[in-house]
């Protein structure tokens, strides 16, 4: 498979969220959404609209928030937590790992408005280690879907799926990649694009930015491979292990710290079968700040022209260092 970015934009992921649940509620009645007083920023409201009788509204109160969903989940429900990622992830850490993670209770904790691209939240509100945090629970599984229709399928798995997952879902719209498309599997990487020369691997909407990469780079004569990782954990390891063999050289690109995440995932992966050339891209172990969403994937070395320069000089470079050894 080798989907072009598509020009047309999706709608957001946190707009899916909300019409998808109202949509799994319709056929599943012990669905539910506990929200912490961000429905109007999450789209929990209109699951709200749709099942005011499944929404509890919890206030500003994360830590409880999560502690009710547990209690639910002990009675046959599915709660799914939704509030931004920041305080799903480190307001709530306690309980979503002792009452949620441990006992390996049904809870859905969506994450909305992860990563840098949320506006000009500044570096409180940006979750950048998000990935890190949860994928070190035991039993945790951890999905970042790239589009719309992942995003919605995602959604779907996640609640067939008995045991605690935390989906990690972005603010803004983003292009279409998988348009029609209603597969998703966890724990299933999705190999995109063939290329001989390097493998990029990366998760959520950078795939997108990746995408394009690859085609810039086509343009300079390098044939680069691109393998969407949506679950970090349970990670493909069999994929990526394959995906990066066929090329011997290998990058991740991720819109998270390269401490814990996507990247860190895909060396430990690698180190048990042999280490290969691997250039991280990702937030390098700083906090994030407030600007625009361009600047901040610029600065991060994330933007697509910074993605093209970064493989380019690290593909030469590597090539080089082979001719040197010969």
């Amino acid at each position: 498979m080798s989907p072009e970015v598509a020009a047309v934009l999706g709608r957001s992921q946190r707009e899916t969220f909300g019409r998808t649940m109202s949509e799994l509620a319709d056929e599943n009645p012990n669905v539910l959404v506990l929200d912490a007083d961000l429905a109007n920023s999450t789209k929990a409201d209109i699951f709200a609209a749709a099942h005011p009788d499944r929404f509890l509204q919890m206030g500003i109160a994360e830590q409880n928030m999560v502690g009710v969903a547990a209690g639910l989940a002990t009675q046959g429900f599915i709660p799914v937590v939704t509030t931004f990622a920041c305080f799903a992830v480190y307001r709530a850490l306690d309980q979503v790992r002792v009452l949620v993670a441990q006992p390996h209770l049904n809870v859905k904790v969506a994450g909305a408005y992860s990563g840098l691209l949320t506006g000009f939240t500044g570096k409180t509100h940006q979750a950048i280690d998000d990935l890190s945090v949860m994928r070190s629970m035991p039993g945790m599984v951890v999905i970042a879907p790239a589009d719309e229709a992942e995003t919605r399928a995602a959604l779907r798995a996640a609640i067939e799926y008995e045991g605690p997952v935390y989906l990690r879902l972005t603010r803004d719209p983003g292009p279409l990649l998988f348009a029609g498309e209603e597969t998703f599997e966890i724990g299933r990487a999705r190999w995109l694009r063939h290329g001989a020369d390097v493998t990029i691997f990366s998760t959520g909407q950078e795939t997108t930015r990746v995408l394009d990469a690859a085609g810039i780079l086509e343009g300079r004569g390098i044939r680069a491979a691109v393998v969407h990782v949506p679950t970090i954990k349970p990670l493909d390891a069999e994929l990526i292990r394959r995906a990066a063999r066929a090329t011997r050289r290998i990058v991740s690109a991720e819109e998270h710290s390269v401490i814990g995440g996507l990247g860190a995932a895909v060396a430990e992966a690698l180190g048990e079968a042999g280490g290969l050339p691997h250039l991280r891209l990702g937030i390098q172990d700083t906090w994030g700040e407030s600007a625009s969403n361009d600047d901040l994937l610029e600065r991060h070395g994330l933007s697509v022209e910074r993605l093209v320069e970064s493989v380019e000089g690290f593909v030469d470079g590597s090539a080089a260092q082979a001719n040197n050894r010969e």
